[in-house]
């Protein structure tokens, strides 16, 4: 008796079902990629039971006549592959032929179906029941297709008993109709559960211009989540080296990354919320993720994850989507250079919202500080808010910028801007002993008052906060600094402001000096395993660019005999295999600016100003001008918020009033 033997089809195909179909949102997630690959301009689902019971799933497409829709049930019966070589430039959601017979092997299974342009009134119904054909028949329909899935795996109780809750399956539906549809805001989605409309989300215009996407993405995300989340728009294009990748990649490519990602302070504590694309494919990359923290840099707290809805266009030849059975997860030809690009796309958009051209001009000192009036600066406004936690609340600021460490200007308002408030860049600074005269000071008083009734008729967005006049009232529990604007109260923790200070000061003294470095007195022997030696060995042109002095002393031993002025207090062989861990997470595009940034962020706490000392007048209004002149003002090294803004209508929500 012969031990090998073919399957039969039915059981191949319940096989198939175990990789492709995990639960109802796989079904949702194979019928719904049809739908748009059908061409479908409006994509209605239905559920009932968390899609145990029914996953109704119609469109309005291109549809199949009578042959189609009996071979679209046949085992790897596709339309969208003809040859081996098509496999290399897939640019459709689905191409393997295995969900639709998958899905009917293992429920009861309905395809309504009529080719669109057909003149005849009547489309197709075909009816399996287990994998078994029951019914084929003539049904009216208007063109498209609808597909119904009833029982799913009541064949298979082993399987069946392993789904969750009703609420955690559509959870997971709900999710992937949410990445369709961000991905596609050009198709109208309807989305019902237990015969009740959850959402109802209309098409958008999405043009070839990328203000044309973002706008469509912008709706779709405010439809979706709601406007309390702050995101940044980007939008960066570069051209990606293949050279290695064999004859046929042996070139450069054009790539783009556009999207939106959370503005500092917008995080959460897991990557949930980070949603990814490629060629408008919802995909799972742990090199893109790694990716958008290294964009972050110093703008995220340690432990948390940005959020994100970001497109990755690229050519189809050179990412394969073949590499998983449900097709969550891609893999590129040359993922080191996908990963530099994502993460230049966030650190350009990240820096693009604080970039404000100035001019030289005096210093404050000159511009009258010394009698304590205000110094006023002048800058273009930055449109974009993020969101700072105050209390239980979250509160919109606006990020600003240095003129990339340019001094303050002073310069009267023009005449074409739209609000002096806007245009006045600067921090206002006044001791507490000087309050008195700001009110009574005329002219300053007038000035207000006329930005205040131009504000007033004029609907502009509010100032960035740095650009906002500020008035110092003193220091709160000896660290935090209380600042007063024109809308409201802001304190700001004067040890993380003095940190960012810091951490810019000695960034620029890094950049500007070629590999600073500093002899050790007594040098050091680094005992290292054999793969970080080797590893070590490969890399020390690149530690000498960080002024690291690293020389080998024996078979897995090396000499440290210098190390980057700014790195003090930290024990050398700690010192250096934390070093080896960046590098390694680096890969072969390690970025020796990137490097410095990471070791000065470690250091910088030493040498920042400790909670509970108490500052002078003078010293918190230099500190509120050095912070103003930031890059990024508007966090720590370590990602935690320097300013938190508590506004009027706040204020009087604490107390009890309405505004």
């Amino acid at each position: 008796m012969n031990r090998v033997r073919v399957l039969p089809d039915q059981v191949a195909n319940q096989i198939a079902a175990g990789e492709v179909i995990e639960r109802p949102a796989s079904v949702v997630k194979e019928l719904v990629e049809n739908s748009i690959d059908a061409e479908a301009r409006k994509i209605s689902v239905e559920i009932q039971a968390g899609g145990r019971a029914l996953i109704r799933v119609t469109d309005d497409g291109i549809g199949m006549n009578r042959d189609d829709a009996l071979m679209s049930l046949e085992r790897h019966g596709t339309s969208k592959l003809r040859l081996a070589e098509d496999l290399s430039s897939i640019s459709t959601m689905g191409f393997r032929g295995e969900a639709i017979p998958s899905i009917a092997s293992v429920s009861r299974f309905t395809l309504t179906t009529r080719e669109r342009g057909d003149d005849s009134p009547d489309g197709t119904e075909i009816v399996i029941d287990g994998g078994k054909l029951q019914d084929v028949k003539s049904a009216g329909r208007a063109p498209g297709a609808t597909v119904e899935v009833r029982q799913l795996f009541f064949n298979l109780p082993a399987r069946r008993k392993f789904l969750k809750s009703q609420e955690t399956e559509r959870a997971h539906i709900q999710h992937y109709l949410a990445l369709a549809a961000l991905a596609h805001p050009e198709i109208a989605f309807d989305f019902r559960q237990e015969n009740r409309l959850v959402w109802r989300l209309p098409a958008v215009a999405f043009g070839d211009d990328i203000e044309s996407r973002q706008a469509a993405l912008r709706d779709r995300l405010r439809e979706l989540y709601g406007s309390e989340v702050e995101m940044l728009p980007v939008d960066h294009a570069d051209e990606l080296d293949l050279a290695g990748g064999g004859e046929a990649l042996a070139r450069d490519i054009a790539a783009r990354v556009w999207g939106f990602i959370g503005a500092p302070g917008v995080s959460r504590s897991t990557r949930q919320d980070q949603h990814l694309f490629v060629n408008r494919r919802p995909i799972e990359n742990r090199g893109l993720n790694h990716a958008l923290i290294e964009g972050y840099q110093t703008a995220l707290a340690k432990g948390r994850f940005p959020m994100c809805c970001l497109f990755l266009e690229m050519d189809p030849d050179s990412v394969d989507v073949n590499i998983h059975p449900a097709k969550r997860e891609v893999k590129f030809h040359r993922e080191r250079e996908v990963r530099r690009l994502v993460a230049e796309a966030v650190e350009t958009a990240l820096r693009g919202m604080q970039r404000v051209e100035t001019e030289d001009v005096p210093a404050p000192e000159a511009a009258g500080a010394d009698e304590g009036g205000p110094v006023e600066t002048d800058a273009a406004p930055q449109a974009q808010p993020f969101p700072v936690v105050a209390g239980e609340r979250t509160v919109s600021l606006e990020l600003s910028g240095s003129a990339e460490g340019g001094k303050p200007k002073s310069t009267a308002t023009e005449p074409d801007e739209p609000a002096p408030a806007v245009a006045s860049a600067g921090v206002k600074t006044i001791p507490e002993k000087q309050s008195e005269r700001f009110d009574k000071e005329p002219d300053t008083a007038s000035k207000l008052e006329a930005v205040e009734a131009e504000m007033r008729q004029s609907p502009v967005e509010p100032a960035p906060l740095m650009k906002v006049p500020l008035r110092i009232l003193g220091v709160v529990a000896r660290n935090y600094i209380a600042l007063e604007s024109d809308r409201g109260l802001v304190l700001m923790d004067q040890r993380a402001a003095h940190e960012r200070v810091l951490y810019e000061q000695m960034l620029d003294a890094a950049e500007t000096a070629s590999a600073p470095s500093q002899r050790l007195l007594l040098p050091e022997t680094v005992e290292l395993s054999v793969r970080d030696a080797q590893f070590v060995r490969e890399q020390i042109e690149a530690l000498s660019k960080l002024g690291v002095g690293l020389s080998e002393f024996g078979e897995q031993t090396f000499l440290l005999d210098a190390l980057p002025p700014f790195v003090q207090g930290m024990e050398a062989r700690r010192f250096v295999l934390e070093l080896v861990d960046d590098l390694k997470a680096a890969g072969q595009s390690a970025n020796s600016n990137r490097l410095t940034e990471r070791m000065i962020a470690r250091t910088i706490c030493h040498r920042a100003v400790n909670a509970g000392v108490s500052l002078s007048g003078p010293e918190l209004e230099k500190l509120v001008e050095s912070l103003r002149r930031c890059a990024m003002p508007y966090t720590c090294p370590n990602g935690r918020p320097t300013l938190i803004e508590i506004n009027e209508r706040e204020l009087a929500r604490k107390f009890g009033r309405s505004v």
